[in-house]
Parts: C-alpha cells; sequence; structure tokens
C-alpha cells in the first residue's frame, strides 16, 4: 500500500462540497448506482461491489463484472477478523494484549525473530506489539529479501507459490527489524505479525485458525459465504486483478492466512462490521483501547488491529469526509466504520494495482450520502 494513499489523488473530490443534510440512503439510491457503473472503466476497474448502512438504512450494490453477493478476496482487511478472535481470548482470560508472545509461541519460531542493532529484543514483542505493528519486525511480503525483491513483486508478476508459516517467519528474520519494539512514534505495517498471532490463535485454542473463524464469528454471525481460504481448486471467489490481467495466485491466497486469506461478500462483510463495532463478537468497551494511532501510510494511522482513516483539512475543509475505522487490503477490500455518522462502508473494487480506488470511491459514496 505505501505510497499509494499519496494525498493529492483526493483533491478533486471536494472542490465543490456543500451542506450536509438528512438525505436517506433510498433517496440517493441513483446517485449512488451512477458513482459505481461511472467506476467502471474496464482498464483500471472491472468490477466493483459495495455496500453502507447509515442510520440503520441499508444499500448494496454492484456494477461490471460484479453480480450483488458475489464473493471476493478481502485480502488485509482479515486482519480485523483476526483482531476479533484475539480480543475475544483477551474477554475470556486466555491471554493479556501485554502478554509476551514467547508465552504462546515455541521456541523455534522465536530463536531470532527480533535482533536489532545486535540486542535480541524478541521476548520483549507483546500481543499488542503485533496487533498495532509496533514491533518493528519487517514485512516478509512487501520488504525486500535477499534476491532484492519482495515476495509481493513475485507474485504480482505471475509467479504464484505456496508458502508455509514457517517460511514466512524465516524469510522475515533474514530482513532487518525497522526498530526495537514499542519505540515511541514508530510502527511499521507487517504481515509477518498476523501470521505470528494466527499462531497464537491456534495454539491457544488447539483449532485451526479455519476453525476459529467459523465457530467464533462466521457461526454466530450467520455469515454463509465467509470463509478462509485453503483450497486451490476452490474457484468461488472473483479473479483479482493487477492492472489488465487477471491475476490467479490460488497458492498465494492460501498461505496468507491470518494476514490476508479470508474471502468474503459485501452484504456479510457489512454485517461483521457491524458487529465488530458493537459488541457483539467481544466487549464493547475495548474499542477504546484500540485507538492509539501511529502513522504508517498517509493518510492511514495504525491502531491496535484497526486502522484509522483521516482525511486532513487542506482536503476535507468542510470536514464532510468523517474519520472511519477499519481496515482495508491490497486487493482493493476495505471496511470501515464512521461513529461519528453512524455510518458503515464496505466494499472491493477487486484491483491490486490501484488499492486506492477503492477509498477514492468511498469518499464519493459517502459524500453522495452526507450532502444535500
Amino acid at each position: 500500500m505505501k505510497s499509494i494513499f499519496l494525498l493529492l489523488t483526493f483533491l478533486t473530490f471536494f472542490m465543490n462540497i456543500s451542506s450536509m443534510g438528512q438525505n436517506t440512503i433510498s433517496d440517493k439510491s441513483e446517485q449512488l448506482q451512477k458513482v459505481l457503473t461511472k467506476l467502471v472503466d474496464n482498464k483500471k476497474v472491472f468490477g466493483a461491489s459495495f455496500c453502507m448502512k447509515h442510520k440503520g438504512e441499508v444499500w448494496c450494490s454492484s456494477a461490471g463484472s460484479f453480480e450483488n453477493d458475489e464473493q471476493y478476496f478481502i485480502a488485509s482487511t482479515t486482519k480485523l477478523f483476526v483482531t476479533s478472535i484475539i480480543l475475544k481470548l483477551v474477554a475470556e482470560g486466555k491471554l493479556s494484549l501485554e502478554d509476551s508472545i514467547s508465552k504462546f509461541l515455541d521456541e523455534q519460531t522465536m530463536k531470532g525473530l527480533h535482533v536489532f542493532k545486535g540486542t535480541d529484543y524478541s521476548d520483549q514483542i507483546t500481543v499488542k506489539n503485533l496487533l498495532a505493528h509496533t514491533s518493528g519486525i519487517p514485512d516478509y511480503f512487501q520488504n525486500k529479501g535477499e534476491s532484492g525483491k519482495s515476495l509481493e513483486y513475485e507474485i504480482i508478476k505471475g509467479n504464484d507459490q505456496f508458502w508455509t508459516f514457517e517460511q514466512a517467519i524465516q524469510r522475515s528474520k533474514e530482513m532487518k527489524p525497522l526498530f526495537a519494539p514499542d519505540a515511541k512514534g514508530k510502527a511499521h505495517y507487517s504481515d509477518a505479525n498476523f501470521q505470528l498471532l494466527g499462531r497464537i490463535i491456534e495454539n491457544i485454542t488447539g483449532k485451526s485458525l479455519s476453525e476459529n473463524c467459523q465457530e467464533l464469528i462466521f457461526q454466530p454471525l450467520n455469515l454463509t459465504k465467509t470463509y478462509l481460504y485453503t483450497d486451490i481448486s476452490d474457484n468461488k471467489p472473483k479473479t483479482l486483478y493487477y492492472k489488465q490481467n487477471e491475476l490467479v495466485i490460488p497458492k498465494a491466497m492460501t498461505s496468507f492466512g491470518a494476514d490476508g486469506g479470508i474471502v468474503s461478500t459485501s452484504q456479510e462483510l457489512l454485517t461483521f462490521i457491524e458487529a465488530f463495532f458493537n459488541g457483539i463478537l467481544f466487549p464493547k468497551e475495548y474499542l477504546k483501547d484500540l485507538q492509539e494511532w501511529n502513522r504508517i501510510f498517509s493518510p492511514l494511522k495504525s491502531g491496535v488491529g484497526i486502522h484509522l482513516f483521516k482525511l486532513p483539512w487542506i482536503f476535507n475543509p468542510t470536514g464532510l469526509i468523517p474519520e472511519l475505522l477499519g481496515h482495508s487490503g491490497l486487493s482493493g477490500a476495505l471496511a470501515y466504520y464512521s461513529p461519528k455518522e453512524d455510518l458503515y462502508i464496505v466494499g472491493t473494487v477487486n484491483q491490486v494495482a490501484y488499492p486506492s480506488t477503492s477509498f477514492k470511491v468511498a469518499i464519493k459514496l459517502i459524500q453522495k450520502v452526507l450532502v444535500k
């Protein structure tokens, strides 16, 4: 994601904002559909699916190659599901966010996990550090390895491949940590953090991550089309795009697991994000403890297992676009909530090369709903 969130890309959306109104989503459904239809240019975006809920009213639609209620890869939006399970385990007294991860991981995993400037900080990493990306552990996926290329680069070039948890962590160990755990004001987005969280969940519960997702989230919320992708022959999810080419990477998608392997639909993702922020999956009072913000990629900030999307005043002078809490993924999927406006927005543009596009369309949809 990195520099794709350059603020200048958002400037054009805030030139002619009028005052806020009390219009319902149903009043704006035609305008909302036009946003999606115009988005699909068959060059950068071939299909899109979005859902919004505002003050209790729901709007869902799709455009281009997407049908309503079609399944797609939500990529790193998966991390919200993992955060939910971790908080559920906290509520059950099975772990604390301040626990050292060495309490839950084997010696081989911990050995050499974080050696920074000659000092081994591995045992000082906490569960909270992993959730908040304040561990300093490199990203096995987006950071460059010894070859000078990242695993992300190899995948988008069509070199689909499997990797195990052990291989992901070993790849991370071969890179230099960014900083010591809990270094003041420091955060570095790393998929390795969530690989480790996935293994912690499995070790605590004695069940696979997929089983935990089913028992703790999917079944209670009746999410029948949402699941962790584990079978390379499974062709139910919409094929991803990288620029104008289909990106067929089933091996990689089965390997992401806790850092990006869930498949869902916009309707079911909306159900999940609403449950996440309303105390259905874990105690609602935990939410305030997640809101400790550090910069990652502007205008995103990383909290503890969640992200904050907040446009600077210069690009949002009227304050129309509210702060959004949630997460997004490299696939162009996102799931966010505005406490101020009682608004939820989820969806995907299904495009790996231009993931910021999902934020652009989300802003346009929110603008249509909140402006007279």
